[in-house]
């Protein structure tokens, strides 16, 4: 099922809903479609609009302020992009740089993806003692990158709208 970034008032990203969600709100005057796909429509009895893409709603939501993105393994393959940090092919694990044997703990800067071959190769060892080199460095995403980078949004002409938040 599609997703759909929801911006506050304000602009800023807050979360992903489902497709039907973004119809929903839309419908119900609560948000207002600010990207939708290009040829997709949702089609009723007496309405028919565009499938949103990006929807702002209508009242400003305060929210808590979250200083750094929750760590999840699908955090990590979507930061990286679904390519191996060791060879650059796909990857579909997660590989911890200090193994957590050894201390290393989930976090953004202690993992990288990886493919199953390279993250067997690696074992419990640090990429140095098994002489593999790392192609990109970890790094940890703002909260409104991680949320983009989910979305898929991470080359500048993909942005929905607004100032470019990745490099």
């Amino acid at each position: 099922m599609r997703e759909t970034l929801v911006l506050n008032a304000s602009f800023e990203p807050l979360a992903t809903v489902t497709s039907r969600r973004a119809v929903v709100l839309v419908l119900q005057d609560k948000a207002v479609v600010e990207q939708a796909h290009p040829r997709l429509r949702v089609r009723a009895s007496a309405v028919e609009l565009p499938l949103p893409r990006v929807i702002r709603l209508c009242r400003y939501v305060r929210v808590p302020f979250r200083r750094q993105a929750p760590w999840s393994r699908r955090g990590v393959l979507v930061r990286d992009r679904h390519r191996c940090a060791y060879c650059g092919r796909r990857a579909t694990t997660v590989d911890h740089l200090v193994p957590r044997s050894r201390g290393g703990g989930d976090t953004w800067l202690n993992t990288v993806a990886a493919c199953a071959a390279d993250n067997h190769r690696k074992a419990d060892r640090t990429p140095e003692q098994a002489g593999m080199t790392l192609l990109s460095k970890p790094f940890e995403p703002t909260p409104a990158d991680a949320l983009l980078l989910a979305l898929g949004a991470g080359r500048q002409d993909e942005l929905p709208l607004g100032e470019p938040l990745l490099p």
